[in-house]
This record gives structure tokens, sequence and C-alpha cells, in this order.
């Protein structure tokens, strides 16, 4: 069992972020989401640049979001993203909660693949180097 399965980020949208209807536009919620994936996995010294460096691309190869209340202008919020596969896949949830109220506002997931690089071919486990950062394996 990994030794971080999550982390937390708080963020506060910017007045670009809102639609016509003064409420988050639904897409920015992806931009969110990719934020708090990103301290996530710098906590397992596993972002981007080392998974690249380590031979392999994460394609994202699904992505669903429930949105349950708007976010407005200046509403503090706090994103979780929590793994919860990693042995065949990357699947990481996402809770963005209201910060002065704990409300939740949106959930979602996201699955990512291991590819090879240098082969460009997927693979159907997850490389070692993964579970060796979250101290799966050894």
């Amino acid at each position: 069992m990994p030794n971080i399965l999550h982390h937390e980020i708080e963020l506060t949208p910017a007045f670009h972020d809102l639609d016509p209807m003064d409420v988050v536009w639904h897409g920015n919620y992806l931009r969110y989401f990719e934020l708090a994936r990103c301290a996530l996995l710098q906590q397992i010294d596993y972002d981007y640049p080392q998974m690249r460096d380590s031979g392999f691309a994460w394609p994202i190869i699904d992505i669903r979001v429930k949105y349950v209340r708007p976010l407005r202008y200046g509403q503090s919020m706090i994103v979780r993203a929590t793994f919860a596969e990693w042995e065949h896949r990357l699947k990481i949830h996402y809770e963005a909660r209201d910060a002065a109220t704990g409300q939740r506002l949106t959930r979602g997931y996201s699955i990512q693949v291991a590819v090879d690089m240098a082969t460009q071919e997927m693979l159907y486990a997850s490389p070692p180097v993964l579970l060796q950062r979250l101290g799966v394996q050894e």
C-alpha cells in the first residue's frame, strides 16, 4: 500500500475562469484536477518530468467529472487527489469541496496508462518505477 495515498491543494478561481452565468466554466475543473494530480505525483517524486525521464509517457485515456454544486468567483475550494489504482493503470480520484463549509462541489477521476516511449507500446501492467515510488515494490 502506498505511503502517500492523497494530497490536497487549495484554489480560488480567477475571474477569467467564469462563464456568462458567473459560475466557474465546467471545463476549468479538469485544470483544477490536473493541478491536484501534479501535486500528488510530486509527493512521490514521479511528476511528468520524472515520468518522461524514466522512459514512460502516461496519457489520460479516460476522465470523468460529476458536477454537484457551482463554484463562484472568490470561493476557495480544497481539491483532493487520491491514488485509487496503480497495478495495471493509474487511476486518481478527485474531490473538490468548499474550503469554508466542506460542501462537495465536484468529484471525478482520471485513468492513465503507461506507454513505453521507445516503442510507443502500451504496457498492461504499471512499470516497476511507479510501484517503487508508491512504496509497494522494493
